[in-house]
């Protein structure tokens, strides 16, 4: 097992740290780590419009008037409904910040490239205007794919010294605008010629080529049980070398799992039900219960049944964390890196929840969740009533149950190795 471990950790590390640090995928990450105060927020005026308590919806139609949706989804509409603008800002600032270029320049450039490449609407009268539709996980690849493109251009262009150059008295807020003028010229004429490539297609816009040919079939992709299953398997995998899984996956997966998140949102927003069953809140806040592999039910076996001095310690030490779904003293503590035994388990936890979770929502016997953002560090129970009422509170007690029956005859294993050990040792 441990040769196995050797040769596989000569393929994986090598790959995985390439992807780690790859620039794009870092800027994509950093930016849904920006937006995440502006969803989560968002997020709560949703939540207010659908607390799943009966007798709800009638009480707040007595106090606030019958259209009192009204006032909490404006300001869902401002966050989870302009998600790719502010996906944009984040993209581009992670990108100038790595070339080391002018952030307020990138910015600026990326949202011309997205505007650009945003098809108009024209009602009746003539007028014209960008549709806030656009702007929602419909946008959201098109934000990513020309966020980056324009920055790259941008930062080619001041690379070959195409700029105007003012004399050094000029003062540094007045020279830098010109200094950006070619570039940003360059912007306007390279998009606006995708723009009008795009214009002359059946796809009408550049919008509609990406969500048609390249977002729906990931999304449809991404939202598969199997495809979840191989995810999740890497994830585990990786982890299990000492590297962040979870931060190498979401910065593919992200994208992926936030647009069906916001599908689910805006089909409650329209009085429809959500059909994603695979979305962000699925994997944050059921599939990883307690951290990735569900370590929370590890916790508790470690918490409940060690008898080797250093694991009851381990287990006082990171039930706690495990509640808030913070799992790094277990996974360094036990440890999960670089140990054949728990790595079975590890893996094993992370895939057979997400398929309980998956097949508990499509029976019916849990709601699929609403899209709704509950920060990861929300407690089980508490995060699963809010996504999904009672259901989702007692599915997230079964999820527990499950992955303790997974990790208790491993650990037991374990923790007699070390037992014996300690036993040993007092003898001498």
């Amino acid at each position: 097992m441990n040769n196995v471990f050797e040769k596989m950790n000569e393929k994986l590390v090598p790959i995985a740290m390439k992807i780690s640090s790859n620039r794009y995928l870092t800027a994509i990450k950093e930016g849904f780590f920006g937006v995440m105060p502006i969803i989560i927020v968002g997020s709560i005026f949703l939540l207010l419009t659908s607390i799943p308590i009966n007798g709800y919806e009638e009480f707040m139609a007595g106090i606030l008037g019958e259209n009192w949706n009204d006032i909490f989804m404006f300001p869902y509409r401002i966050s989870y409904g302009l998600m790719s603008l502010y996906v944009v800002v984040g993209i581009a600032k992670s990108l100038a910040n790595h070339y080391q270029i002018g952030s307020r320049e990138s910015i600026i450039v990326a949202f011309v490239s997205y505007f650009m490449l945003t098809p108009l609407i024209v009602d009746a009268d003539n007028a014209k205007g960008l549709p806030i539709d656009n702007f929602g996980a419909s946008g959201l690849f098109l934000a990513i794919i020309s966020s980056c493109l324009a920055v790259e251009i941008y930062r080619f262009i001041l690379k070959r010294g195409w700029t105007i150059k003012l004399p050094d008295a000029v003062p540094q807020n007045v020279a830098k605008p010109f200094e950006a003028l070619i570039p940003v010229a360059f912007i306007f004429i390279i998009f606006n010629i995708i723009r009008l490539i795009f214009v002359n297609t059946d796809f009408g816009s550049a919008q509609n080529f990406i969500f048609t040919m390249l977002q729906q079939p990931l999304q449809s992709l991404g939202s598969t049980l199997p495809a979840t299953c191989i995810v999740l398997f890497i994830e585990a995998i990786l982890w299990c070398f000492g590297l962040h899984g979870s931060s190498i996956v979401s910065a593919v997966m992200n994208p992926i799992w936030r647009s069906l998140s916001a599908e689910n949102a805006a089909a409650l927003e329209l009085g429809q039900a959500a059909t994603n069953i695979v979305n962000y809140q699925f994997i944050a806040n059921f599939v990883k219960i307690g951290g990735t592999a569900a370590t929370l039910g590890l916790a508790i076996v470690i918490l409940l049944t060690a008898k080797s001095s250093q694991y009851k310690a381990l287990g006082k030490l990171s039930i706690v964390p495990a509640l808030f779904n913070i799992n790094e003293p277990i996974v360094f503590g036990l440890p999960i890196v670089l140990n054949p035994i728990m790595a079975i388990p590890f893996i094993v936890a992370n895939i057979a929840v997400a398929i309980v979770t998956y097949a508990a929502t499509f029976f019916g016997l849990v709601p699929v969740s609403i899209g709704v953002e509950v920060p990861w560090t929300t407690p089980p129970i508490i995060s699963g009533f809010l996504l999904c009422g009672w259901q989702g509170a007692v599915l997230q007690i079964v999820l527990i149950l499950v992955s303790m029956a997974i990790y208790y005859p491993f650990f037991k294993m374990q923790d007699k190795q070390e037992y014996d050990n300690e036993q040993l040792a007092t003898k001498q």
